[in-house]
């Protein structure tokens, strides 16, 4: 497992091993990140608003939630975009932050474009990412006054994700027995694409001392519950389960939809960050082999066991670049490089239900070129 860039210091650029060339590689970074950022309309995500500050919008519901601030927020600090990073968490701090009430400590997870809140819960998936690319922002860039004190914003938001509730007050965003995430605070289930192990290592290096070792537990945790969680043929995972790793299928979200689509592309990149094991490998073989004869218009939502129901993907782009994004894992697979191929050769998606395609579209284009790394 010591094969990852986090010893190495070598980040894999899987599209330049499988033939494509350099400058074009680059180049189609560079024009992804100006497709979701710049001004054009029909692909555009990203939102300047004021002076210092801007949003991600989610273009399907028309709001703007921690889970693309977070993520806008992590591609800029990978791609060295600090105006950017800053306008959105300078909006996420300013709008999204919650002083008061019990999720005092935590980010409303959707807001409406004028910063009013259209919810006062939290999103764990939100959290984690603001946490790391925080913690990439202070590593990189340093921090500076309030709200730009990235570090201690970071340490401050895994202490309330850890310890919320011990005063009575709230729920915790792990359960801190098992040591699990939570899909919202205040119950008692998980969604397996939430389960990042590789930036819990990093929380466990970076995080406050005396929540290392929780940390480095949930790292573990994670790594075991999503061989729980992923059906040992199809690799499918479904949207919601339980602690067991079983489906939760209580409010129809039991089945292998838009949330499980991350799973493939978290497992790519711990392995790209930290190493791959034989878990990793058959697993990415077994979710690429069981879309290898299917055809992008005709995703649809499965069962983990991979029956298929009437209704289509909502986000088919999203679903290639994260079956792309796993190839990191078991790149010498049967089905890995034309996994890759499929990606390259889709464009990034227009239209209203772009938003979630486009985030994992570029998150896929950073890890495959060698792009989403570790900063220290």
């Amino acid at each position: 497992m010591s094969n990852g860039a986090y010893y190495t210091g070598k980040y894999r650029n899987l599209l330049l091993e499988y033939g494509y060339g350099e400058a074009e590689i680059a180049a189609r970074v560079d024009q992804t990140w100006q497709l979701l950022f710049g001004d054009n309309e029909a692909t555009r995500i990203y939102y300047p608003a004021g002076e210092e500050m801007g949003y991600m919008l989610d273009t399907g519901n028309h709001d703007v939630r921690t889970e693309g601030m977070s993520y806008g927020m992590m591609m800029a600090v990978q791609l060295g975009h600090k105006e950017v990073f800053d306008r959105l968490w300078r909006w996420s701090y300013e709008y999204m932050y919650m002083s008061s009430g019990e999720n005092a400590g935590y980010f409303a997870w959707s807001c409406n474009t004028d910063g009013t809140k259209r919810a006062h819960g939290p999103a764990p998936d939100g959290e984690e990412f603001f946490a790391l690319a925080l913690l990439f922002a202070s590593h990189r860039w340093g921090d500076g006054s309030s709200p730009l004190d990235y570090g201690a914003k970071a340490r401050e938001l895994l202490h309330v994700c850890v310890h919320k509730g011990e005063d009575g007050i709230g729920h915790p965003m792990w359960n801190r027995d098992n040591k699990l995430i939570k899909f919202i605070p205040n119950c008692e289930y998980s969604d397996p694409s939430y389960h990042l192990p590789h930036f819990y290592e990093l929380f466990a290096l970076w995080a406050n001392p005396a929540d290392r070792p929780f940390w480095k537990e949930a790292a573990s945790a994670s790594k075991q519950y999503l061989k729980l969680a992923c059906h040992p043929v199809t690799g499918l995972a479904p949207e919601y389960a339980f602690y067991d790793g079983s489906p939760n299928d209580e409010r129809g979200y039991g089945h292998f939809f838009s949330d499980s689509y991350r799973v493939a592309a978290n497992i790519g990149l711990d392995a790209e960050w930290f190493g791959t094991d034989e878990w990793m490998r058959l697993q990415t073989h077994n979710i690429q082999r069981f879309f290898a004869d299917k055809s992008p218009e005709d995703y649809r939502r499965y069962t983990i066991a991979g029956e298929p129901f009437e209704e289509k993907s909502l986000h088919p782009v999203g679903l290639i670049a994260t079956n792309a994004m796993a190839s990191l894992a078991h790149s010498e697979g049967p089905f890995a490089r034309a996994s890759v191929e499929l990606f390259w050769n889709t464009p990034v998606r227009t239209g209203t239900r772009r938003y979630y395609d486009n985030c994992l579209y570029l998150f896929a284009m950073l890890a495959l070129s060698g792009n989403f790394r570790i900063y220290r």
